[in-house]
């Protein structure tokens, strides 16, 4: 598991590559190639290199044949070209065939010829960011530390490996976060292994060994420090405290030598409590709507109360000032549409309406250039990754214009479960209807037919006539479209609702809150809960079956059967829907979605506003401490 730091003059033709980076870098690069089960070995490359030469010269250190590897970056597998890979930028080798057992050689160096000794230090920040220098600067005191004879400790909490690293003081000065010791990844320390790195993990849009990446793409979208999330960078570490599991090692004895590895890095913020242990009533109003705000710009399915590090600003007791420290977002940015989990939704800061200050933040952002800045700083991230942060923070931005508070816009977009039945949120919904109004650009209906299927509640059982590839998603061809506001369901499509907000802003008050609390009429909801039905009915052999994404790799689960006992990803990564995969359209598609999708928003954030004052001041959960 030794770094090998490579050097050749292998030369090759060039062809014309990606332009998802600008321009071809001059002169040598650096880059850190990773092998799915954690394996990481430093290499220079020429200009002249290419994957070919690469993977020739990893066949000799890791002893097999090339034609059964591919070299990814991000989204790419490298067929020949180069030109968009960056200085220190991490690649992933995989076997293009899986047939292992625990007891299969695994992929790590062994050519003596290649084994030099790693010229790299023990602690190198992949980037070249300014937002870096804090990080810098804790390297440098980490490394002293570890001359001075100052180990790591492990963390004992939570799913993945985890390490805080200490100054010459002792005290804990950055935690870090090994990608291959993720949840479910091969090197997990905790016993939740059986995938290989790049496949779907305890998030179905969440890769094993892409949390590390999401870490650092909120910090870098933290725009001003608004929401105070920690300083955190991408690096290569060796040391010897990493974990190895026998079933990487070949089932040899593991003697305690140096590892190198690729981890996420954070600054550790020393603090009293979390969030889960302090009551939320005491916490800034501002604070609340800034984590929010991040929250909802990266869609984060993870923002529990554990994340939520709270620390005393003036020492008078609990009820005193408070700062509030938001962490983990390795759950953050997934691949297409997820069900957020945000802890704030419920507290009453985020009924409050924002402020000047926060509106024009939010006002402000520039999803395109943030989508392009992560593409500078993290280039190995995923296409569709960015089109999640582009959709949401339009979606902020939009819904923020128009008047609706954090608490609203975090409803929007979250599900609901009804008759053990989870249905797509709002905001699906919305991309849902988008994504059938470019169908009918693409494919010309009479309008008479379109009235026919959007109505009739038995449409599902007369069959559909979209040959677009929109037909793969069963619900958003075979059914109405419904909409969930609030709790209820509305019985137009989003089209319509211009003329349903103005004939509801006829009723009487006393009308719209006895019409909500009686609840709307079963017999004429038709929901998308039985359209979901086979999607979501999976027995538990099927619990191992992927949706298939842009780029992904099958799910083969060969270290499931491992002798060490460690608990297999196939048995336990939950069932989950995709209703909206953004990946899925090209940049047209994108481009006229984004349209359609702007279209759309503000009747349904009329909607949503008529039926929040046509209602009481709804009761939430967690609004203090007595209950």
């Amino acid at each position: 598991m030794a770094v090998a730091l490579f050097k050749s003059p292998f030369g090759n033709r060039e062809y014309h590559g990606t332009n998802r980076t600008e321009g071809k870098p001059a002169g040598r690069r650096r880059v850190f190639v990773q092998t799915e089960t954690g394996c990481v070995l430093g290499m220079e490359l020429d200009r002249s290199d290419n994957a070919n030469t690469v993977k020739r010269r990893l066949q000799l250190a890791l002893n097999f044949p090339t034609e059964e590897s591919s070299l990814t970056f991000g989204d790419m597998v490298l067929k020949n070209d180069l030109s968009a890979v960056r200085n220190d930028s991490p690649l992933l080798l995989t076997r293009n065939v899986m047939h292992r057992s625990s007891s299969t050689p695994c992929l790590s160096p062994t050519g003596r010829d290649i084994q030099q000794r790693d010229q790299s230090g023990p602690i190198e920040i992949l980037g070249h960011s300014n937002c870096f220098a804090r990080t810098k600067q804790l390297v440098k005191e980490i490394i002293k530390a570890m001359k001075n004879g100052v180990d790591p400790l492990p963390v004992h909490s939570g799913l993945g490996g985890a390490y805080y690293f200490r100054n010459s003081r002792g005290e804990n000065v950055a935690i870090l976060k090994p990608t291959d010791e993720e949840p479910f990844a091969p090197n997990n320390p905790k016993g939740f292994v059986g995938k290989a790195l790049g496949q779907p993990g305890l998030k179905r849009t969440v890769r094993v060994g892409e949390t590390g990446y999401r870490e650092v793409a909120a910090y870098l979208l933290d725009h001003d420090h608004f929401a105070n999330v920690p300083p955190t960078a991408l690096v290569k570490i060796t040391h010897s405290i990493f974990n190895v599991n026998d079933a990487v090692n070949g089932n040899k004895s593991q003697s305690k030598r140096h590892v190198s590895k690729i981890a996420s890095f954070q600054q550790f913020i020393p603090h009293d409590f979390d969030a889960s242990d302090h009551g939320t009533s005491s916490f800034p109003v501002s604070a609340v709507h800034r984590i929010g705000i991040l929250d909802i710009r990266i869609l984060n399915t993870d923002r529990h109360a554990g994340n939520l590090l709270v620390r005393k600003l003036d020492g008078v007791g609990r009820f005193g000032h408070v700062e509030l420290i938001p962490i983990d977002h390795g759950l953050c940015l997934p691949e297409s549409l997820e069900d957020p989990y945000f802890e704030w939704i419920h507290w009453p800061q985020a009924s409050i309406p924002f402020s000047d200050d926060e509106l024009e933040y939010i006002e402000n952002l520039d999803p395109i250039q943030d989508s392009e800045m992560l593409r500078r700083e993290l280039p190995m991230i995923r296409e569709a990754c960015l089109r999640v942060l582009v959709l949401c923070t339009i979606f902020l931005k939009e819904a923020a214009a128009f008047g609706l508070c954090l608490a609203d816009i975090g409803e929007m977009m979250s599900r609901e479960f009804r008759n053990c039945e989870e249905e797509p949120s709002e905001l699906e919904v919305i991309c849902i209807e988008a994504r059938r109004l470019i169908a009918e650009d693409m494919t010309p209906k009479a309008e008479a037919d379109v009235e026919e299927f959007q109505f009739n509640i038995d449409y599902e059982d007369g069959g559909s006539d979209l040959t677009t590839k929109l037909a793969s998603e069963d619900f958003m061809a075979d059914t109405p479209f419904c909409l969930g506001f609030g709790g209820v369901h509305a019985f137009t499509p989003l089209s319509k609702l211009e003329e349903t907000i103005e004939e509801e802003e006829e009723i009487e008050g006393e009308e719209v809150e006895m019409e909500f609390n009686e609840g709307p009429s079963l017999e004429r909801i038709p929901t998308i809960s039985k359209l979901s039905m086979s999607l979501k009915k999976t027995n538990s052999s099927e619990k191992s079956k992927f949706p298939k994404f842009s780029g992904a790799k099958p799910d083969y689960g060969y270290l499931a059967s491992s002798s060490s006992g460690h608990r297999s990803a196939n048995e336990q990564l939950p069932t989950s829907v995709s209703f909206v995969k953004l990946a899925e359209m090209n940049e047209e598609e994108w481009a006229m979605f984004l349209e359609k999708l702007q279209e759309l928003l503000y009747p349904a954030f009329a909607k949503r506003k008529s039926v929040t004052l046509g209602q009481k001041q709804r009761q939430r959960l967690g609004t203090s401490c007595q209950f």
